[in-house]
């Protein structure tokens, strides 16, 4: 099968409009890069220069990246230190810059070039006595390139370092929030001098900024403080110095204003104004310009309808009804692009806005200034969907760690082309980046299945009768026959299907398979979705005529862009290439680049197939195996000489996934299927156990080839003995050869052609053995053309072996075999080989025999799949077959199937 043909099997699944916009973030988008991690999904609890732990407060300045490696929201590890990663340009790369290619993970890059708090990168002690170098769970880092500021959160203090520091466990310059470096008290009442757990730290050209959690305010500093416990000059949120207003939650009603904080735990400023998170009243405030008075009001609310609310995810106030319920009042979405659940972090470059909305795991982006009080956000960073945090969501519970996903994002710093996000129960920091134009969420998917839709069936049999009406129910919608005289089953059946087809609010689309008289129904959507489509069938009173449903909701949907590594994939999206080049199907080393084009998946340059405008085929790397997800984008060079990305997706990584390949049209689509061999084959299977003293026999026509079972045989053993003994018979008109998968026999006539056809066989054990030896067919069959198409001038026969082209059926259970995998090289191993997990098949409707799956042999990621089909299977231009590993189904595909011993129904 060339690539081409993969090609036309995925060409019109969708279509995208041309894209303008230059350099944006968009909604959805997974990181560029990870921070603090070996790959993107790994969440390792250690701790050196390159493996974070529940990590905090960020900040960038002069090309340095802060990280404090410490939260207070319960994300272990708690590291207790601060890092400097110096040069972080040279980690996170250009973004239209080819990838370095090193270590398993290229996108997962960084190491801290000094630690704070900690004498080396591999310690992580809790110093409960404070000194003027240690640290205890600090929460917020800041910088202006010349200093460095850290609140050290449960201290209840903020360092300050003069001079950036470039040697480990350096001490601190100055302390604030205590008399020295050896306190850590927090007494009753508060000045301006002292602090109770800060967690927000900010540098603004002479001023400096901290956000005195504890005591619900803002301190702010006209001057870069150079004393300890010097007295702050400012203080926002409360009245005076003196006064700290404690509330106990648990007594006390929140009453938010325009004036007052609950729980601040950052402050920050893009030289013009101020934005605080103002944590316990869920909302973000600005003030226009710096504060210059006590108590100074905000301009504006963001989180919030206005200065009075403190409602976490205001829903119901902010967000635009989303249906009635059923006594006709409106109701609404738990969250949207105006609510927030204890925003932690707000940034701006003084044009767009970033907002860390922590308690909905994701970053709101403001692509510029808001004006209004409750303005929503643009778009979205860390969810795909303002309405749906996936991160929390109980069905995506092996993806929370995805590349597109955020779990409680705690800060935020900007080098004015990359978002760095603290990922804190993720254990990293994900970089979102400037891209020029989006792919779809799911522009990756598997290039054979493509996607895999749910289906139904409805059986009609009985006799025909005039007035007698059938009516078929699809999620509440009706669609209803009345029969006229002479009419016959594919009259009734057709007028069933084009009134599904034609109502273009339909959830499924129909086909009728005269053959068996059968209403096909299949999702219009592909996906699980699928699996929620009711579907019933009922007949007037008296009719004659009987349907009968496969069950009660269609089935089958599954997730295509859910990949195992190795699978030939394709991306979909727009201007993914100027030119559109396939490779020949033989080809046996695969180019990383193709037309200008390169794909990464983290950031390793995939093999490619084929580029062109609409489409990419690649295949995914097979060192992704080992982790649970992956991020894929292309990078593509223009014939101007100019470079342009594509925004990263997210892609599931995970063991198996298989899909067949099918030409082009609606699902289900007709597969790629093949005779299996010129002469007549057959098959004998041994199971059971290999007990000493039995006998284990094939009986070829007249003649007997036994095995007597020794002490120490297999299965294997006992087959490889009969087909020693088979094969030693040189008048045998029958050769035999072991099945790629168990220990199955296979016979096939010497003679090609329909000559050995109706060679009988038979299998059998003495009486009382445990060896049980099978004969699947009566006698061989099915001689065709090897390699020849199955359609319906060539149909399968019942009994025959045919042979399915499929990719995603994931590792080999042999190592041997495995270790001859390599990425984008024709595979090179035995001949006989097996994936790890287990395949099976159901082919019109019945178990098929699984003879071999395994990688094809000179070919890149594409398996082989040998059924040998049930011998009394019914004439059917249109059998459905499926191929499955543990709950993973492929999609369905169809062959034509003729039975000549048995009619098609009238």
């Amino acid at each position: 099968m060339s690539y081409l043909a993969i090609r036309l099997a995925v060409v019109g699944l969708v279509s995208y409009s041309a894209f303008g916009q230059q350099r944006e973030f968009y909604t959805g988008q997974a990181a560029r890069m990870i921070i603090g991690q070996r790959t993107i999904t790994e969440q390792s609890p250690n701790a050196s220069a390159t493996v974070l732990g529940g990590v905090g407060g960020l900040a960038f300045a002069n090309n340095m990246l802060f990280v404090a490696d410490s939260n207070r929201v319960s994300s272990t590890p708690l590291n207790h230190r601060v890092l400097v990663f110096r040069n972080i340009a040279a980690d996170v790369l250009p973004v239209n810059g080819l990838i370095p290619q090193e270590g398993r993970c290229p996108a997962c890059r960084g190491a801290a070039d000094t630690v704070l708090g900690q004498e080396d990168f591999q310690k992580t002690d809790l110093k409960l006595v404070p000194t003027q170098a240690s640290l205890r769970n600090p929460t917020a880092v800041a910088s202006d390139g010349v200093r460095l500021a850290v609140a050290d959160t449960d201290n209840n203090r903020v360092l300050i370092w003069n001079s950036i520091p470039n040697n480990n466990n350096r001490a601190a310059d100055v302390v604030l929030g205590q008399e020295n470096f050896t306190t850590a008290s927090t007494p009753r009442g508060a000045s301006g001098q002292r602090m109770r757990g800060p967690q927000g730290v900010w540098f603004q050209g002479n001023r400096f900024f901290v956000a005195d959690s504890g005591n619900n305010r803002v301190m702010i500093w006209n001057s870069i403080p150079t004393r300890t416990f010097q007295s702050a000059d400012i203080v926002l949120g409360q009245p005076d110095f003196n006064t700290v207003v404690e509330l106990d939650l648990t007594r006390t009603a929140i009453d938010p204003k325009n004036n007052n904080l609950l729980n601040p735990v950052s402050v920050t400023s893009d030289g013009t104004r101020l934005f605080v998170s103002d944590l316990g009243q869920n909302r973000v405030l600005i003030w226009n310009s710096i504060p210059t008075q006590n108590q100074q009001a905000a301009d504006l609310v963001l989180g919030q309808k206005d200065f009075t609310t403190a409602v976490a995810n205001n829903s119901s106030v902010l967000c635009e009804s989303n249906g009635k319920d059923k006594d006709g009042k409106d109701t609404f979405p738990a969250t949207c692009l105006s609510t927030m659940d204890f925003p932690r972090y707000a940034l701006s470059d003084g044009r767009r806005l970033f907002i860390a909305d922590g308690g909905n795991d994701r970053v709101m982006v403001y692509n510029s200034m808001p004006v209004r009080n409750g303005q929503p956000a643009d778009l979205l960073l860390g969810q795909t969907s303002a309405t749906q945090n996936r991160s929390s969501d109980s069905a995506f519970p092996l993806y929370r760690a995805s590349a597109d996903l955020l779990r409680t994002p705690m800060s935020l710093a900007w080098d004015g082309t990359n978002l760095f996000v603290s990922d804190t129960f993720n254990r990293r920091i994900s970089v979102f980046s400037l891209h020029d134009q989006p792919l779809p969420f799911t522009a990756v998917r598997n290039a054979a299945s493509r996607d895999v839709f749910a289906t139904g069936a409805i059986t009609f049999d009985g006799v025909l009768k005039e007035n007698d009406e059938v009516t078929v129910t699809v999620n509440s919608r009706t669609y209803a026959y009345k029969q006229k005289a002479n009419d016959n089953f594919n009259v009734v059946i057709n007028s069933l299907r084009d009134a599904i087809n034609f109502d273009t609010a339909a959830s499924v689309s129909a086909a009728y398979n005269p053959d068996l008289r059968l209403l096909l129904l299949t999702a219009r959507r592909g996906g699980q979705e699928g699996n929620k489509i009711e579907y019933s069938v009922k007949t007037s009173d008296g009719a004659t005529i009987t349907a009968t449903t496969a069950g009660a909701v269609l089935s089958g949907g599954q997730d295509a862009a859910q990949i195992a590594a190795g699978t030939i994939v394709t991306l979909l999206g727009d201007a993914l290439a100027e030119t559109t080049i396939t490779l020949p199907a033989d080809v046996q080393d695969l180019p990383r680049s193709l037309g200008g084009v390169r794909v990464y998946f983290d950031g390793i340059e995939a093999p490619l197939l084929m580029v062109s405008p609409g489409q990419v085929n690649a295949q995914v790397p097979w060192e992704v195996a080992d982790a649970t997800g992956s991020n894929a984008y292309l990078r593509i060079e223009r014939r101007d000489g100019s470079v342009v990305t594509t925004s990263p997706v997210a892609v599931p990584i995970i063991p198996q996934n298989p899909g067949i390949f099918a030409y082009d049209g609606d699902d289900p689509r007709v597969g790629v299927a093949t005779h299996f061999s010129d002469s007549a084959t057959g098959t004998v299977s041994v199971d059971g156990t290999a007990n000493a003293g039995d006998i284990a026999t094939v009986s070829i026509e007249e003649r007997e080839y036994s095995y007597t079972v020794k002490t120490g045989d297999t299965l294997a053993t006992i087959r490889d003995e009969v087909i020693r003994r088979i094969n030693a018979n040189a008048e045998e008109r029958v050769t035999a050869f072991p099945a790629g998968l168990f220990t199955r026999i296979r016979l096939k006539a010497k003679q090609p052609g329909p000559d050995g056809n109706g060679i009988k066989y038979t299998a059998k054990s003495n009486d009382g053995g445990q060896v049980i030896m099978t004969a699947t067919t009566p006698a061989l069959c099915c001689a065709n053309r090897a390699g020849a198409f199955i359609n319906r001038d060539n149909p399968a026969l019942p009994g025959e072996t045919i042979v399915l082209t499929a990719t995603g059926l994931g590792r080999l259970k042999d190592p041997a075999a495995q270790e001859a995998v390599r990425t984008g090289l024709a595979y090179t191993g035995p001949e006989l080989n097996e994936p790890f997990e287990f395949v099976s098949s159901l082919a019109g409707g019945k178990t098929a025999n699984v003879l071999f799956a395994g990688l094809k042999p000179g070919f890149i990621g594409l398996y082989e799949v040998h059924l040998e089909l049930n011998s009394d299977m019914p004439t059917n231009e249109f059998t459905q077959v499926t191929i499955a590993q543990d709950v993973y189904v492929s999609n369905v595909v169809t062959f034509a199937l003729r039975n000549p011993n048995a009619e098609p129904q009238p």
